[in-house]
C-alpha cells in the first residue's frame, strides 16, 4: 500500500481526528535518552543541538518528577491525525494544510509518518483547526 498521492482526494478524504491527550515538545541531552523515554515518546528526532521528543504532558510530569532535565517548549499541543492514507510522496498537502491554519494565525507542527500526516496545534486552538481542515475537501485549490 503506497498511500493516495492525488490532492483533492487526499482533501476530500482528510477526515482529520484529534487527540485527547496534550502534548509537549521537550529536548533533552542525547545521554539523557532512555528505552523508557524512547517507548513513552509520541515521536523522538536527534538534532545537533539535543534529542527532541514529543510526549504528553503527564508522561512529561513522570519524568521531571524523577529529575529529566530538559528545555520545554511553553504551550501545550494536541495532535490531529489525518485519516487518510496519503502517501509518502505527495505533494500539496502539507502546503494545503499549512496555508489554511496560517491564514487563521495557528502554528502548526506537522509530522508525516508511514500512513498518516499528524498536526500538532495549540491545545486552546484544536477544536478550531480541526474544523478548518475539514473545510479543506470543500475548497476550490
Amino acid at each position: 500500500m503506497t498511500g493516495e498521492t492525488d490532492l483533492s482526494k487526499l482533501l476530500q478524504n482528510l477526515k482529520p481526528e484529534l487527540s485527547s491527550d496534550d502534548f509537549v515538545f521537550v529536548s533533552i541531552a542525547p545521554e539523557q535518552l532512555t528505552e523508557s523515554l524512547i517507548l513513552d515518546a509520541k515521536c523522538m528526532y536527534r538534532e545537533v543541538e539535543g534529542v527532541t521528543l514529543v510526549m504528553t504532558t503527564d508522561a512529561l510530569s513522570r519524568y521531571e518528577t524523577e529529575g529529566l532535565a530538559c528545555e520545554s517548549a511553553a504551550p501545550s499541543y494536541k495532535c490531529i491525525t489525518c485519516k487518510v492514507h496519503s502517501s509518502l510522496e505527495a505533494v500539496g498537502m502539507t502546503a494545503a494544510i499549512s496555508s489554511v491554519l496560517a491564514t487563521s494565525g495557528i502554528s502548526a507542527n506537522v509530522v508525516a509518518a508511514f500512513f498518516h500526516d499528524h498536526i500538532f496545534v495549540p491545545s486552546e486552538r484544536a477544536e478550531e483547526a480541526c474544523r478548518l481542515l475539514e473545510s479543506l475537501g470543500s475548497m476550490d485549490l
